[in-house]
């Protein structure tokens, strides 16, 4: 339930509420006497259709956020939800962003086609329209993420080696060593929902980015910033936190062909506290 709200969403916070929503009607379903000839399925249906809802809501929010929008990022390396959820591509924070450009059903029938495997008469079912309307939903939905599809590494050793030297170069404040581990269409996303400083526009080009990357690594240094490998939505980043501990945000990559071709960092504070305790980042560079 949580795999399914979470892709829909997201949002740890808003798929942990839609899944305890979920699971109050199944109780109370089963209280008035309501059976269901596949828990399963019926877990699925009800935790989708509130998926659907709250996505609905939410799209105003989106239109009016300021800067990029950047999913709440699910650290598998920590005692939270993302250990029941399944470590793929089509969680990875490049994706979920692909994701925001469809519409809440389109979404709804092309994840639960596409990465959880259901027919076309039960996602019929779970989204209320007719099989046939399904079908046009996903061959419209797939034609739109192919199209923006991110490219991922296979090896997982070489993400791993690459992920150490790149965050050793940021650390290092090491422009050189970024440039060679940049691909030449690599693209830095900030999110910082105008709570905090962040870029407003995605930065592109392996120069641009790699100046940018080699004065954060600079400037944390100086202000004891500690950066902490983790998995980050299935794929390699680092949490970044404060000298005391606290959460300052979490930086995410994408890793193609040898090279980082994607590189997600959420500093907003709201999307951070699942985390722990979060920092003040506008008062920590404001004390330089």
């Amino acid at each position: 339930m949580f795999s399914v709200a979470y892709r829909m969403l997201g949002s740890v916070s808003e798929a942990e509420d839609v899944v305890q929503e979920a699971f109050l009607r199944m109780h109370r379903a089963a209280e008035s006497g309501t059976r269901a000839d596949s828990p399963e399925a019926y877990a699925t249906t009800v935790t989708t259709r509130l998926a659907i809802d709250a996505l609905r809501s939410a799209r105003h929010r989106r239109e009016q956020y300021v800067g990029p929008w950047l999913p709440e990022p699910l650290l598998t390396s920590d005692d939270d939800p993302a250990r029941r959820v399944e470590e793929t591509e089509t969680l990875s924070t490049a994706f979920l962003v692909v994701l925001e450009t469809l519409s809440p059903v389109e979404r709804a029938v092309f994840l639960l086609r596409e990465v959880f495997g259901y027919g076309y008469d039960e996602i019929a079912a779970i989204v209320e329209r007719t099989e046939a309307n399904c079908r046009q939903l996903m061959t419209r939905a797939r034609k739109h993420i192919e199209e923006r599809r991110p490219r991922f590494e296979a090896s997982r050793d070489r993400r791993d080696a690459l992920a150490r030297a790149f965050f050793a170069a940021v650390r290092d404040g090491d422009v050189a060593a970024l440039e060679h581990l940049l691909a030449e269409e690599v693209v830095f996303h900030g999110d910082g929902g105008g709570k905090t400083a962040a870029v407003r526009r995605p930065l592109t080009g392996t120069l641009q980015v790699a100046r940018f990357l080699a004065n954060l690594g600079r400037t944390g240094a100086q202000l004891g910033v500690v950066m902490e490998p983790v998995t980050v939505n299935g794929q390699r980043g680092a949490r970044v936190s404060a000298a005391d501990g606290a959460v300052l945000g979490v930086l995410s990559l994408t890793i193609a062909d040898g090279r980082v071709v994607g590189v997600h960092n959420q500093i907003n504070p709201d999307k951070l506290h699942h985390l722990g305790p979060v920092g003040d980042l506008n008062a920590l560079l404001g004390s330089r």
